[in-house]
């Protein structure tokens, strides 16, 4: 079924070994697109010694992994790709170096002009709500009306951030984004692999129409 999938985040701080634990929980929990390795304040050597680890564990998944912010760390650590919001230009270079081999995406737009913007540089999805923000039990309204403008107009796919429960996950994807994101529900979870099942449980209500 063409439906909604999952985008995992990873929380900014971890313990490596108990987050890599958690990642095979989660994917005996069901299907997941991608996982960004998302560590904002760390330096390239954490970034790299903590992807060197989780990169293996993330494919071995059949999921994306993805580096936030961090190049360089990206291409060291064998990930599939990166995440690159600082600057239109950091982004643009990022295109140049990592595709077609390596994804690229891009999210923080604070306009719908910089959002088209972005996508003209030719990244493979757009990232819509805040990762520094501290989450709520729902998704930002910003994040839902943004993922919905973009996903009825534009054919660079899209990823919507949830809240931290999985309770606005139909909302989520009721935008017809085409990814879903969840960061600390999933790692806040007693459960990681039951809340990865009934997250997917959710998204297949929620297939994208056929398209003649």
């Amino acid at each position: 079924m063409n439906r909604p999938r999952l985008f995992l985040v990873t929380p900014p701080a971890f313990d490596t070994a108990t987050l890599a634990d958690q990642l095979k929980q989660a994917f005996a929990g069901g299907d997941i697109a991608c996982v960004m390795i998302y560590m904002p304040d760390a330096s390239t050597k954490d970034i790299q010694a903590a992807a060197d680890v989780l990169v293996p564990i993330i494919q071995d998944g059949s999921a994306a992994a993805l580096v936030y912010g961090d190049t360089q760390a990206a291409g060291r650590s064998g990930a599939d790709g990166v995440h690159v919001d600082k600057s239109p230009e950091d982004v643009k270079l990022a295109v140049e170096s990592f595709q077609p081999d390596r994804v690229v995406g891009t999210g923080g737009t604070k306009t719908k002009h910089d959002a088209m913007e972005l996508a003209e540089t030719g990244v493979d999805y757009l990232f819509f709500g805040k990762l520094d923000l501290t989450e709520k039990e729902t998704a930002h309204d910003k994040t839902l009306s943004g993922a919905n403008w973009w996903a009825e107009l534009f054919e660079t796919p899209c990823v919507a951030l949830a809240g931290n429960t999985l309770d606005t996950l139909a909302e989520v994807a009721a935008t017809g984004a085409d990814f879903v994101a969840l960061k600390d529900a999933v790692w806040h979870s007693e459960d990681i692999t039951k809340t990865i099942s009934d997250a997917n449980t959710v998204l297949e209500a929620h297939p994208f129409p056929e398209v003649d």
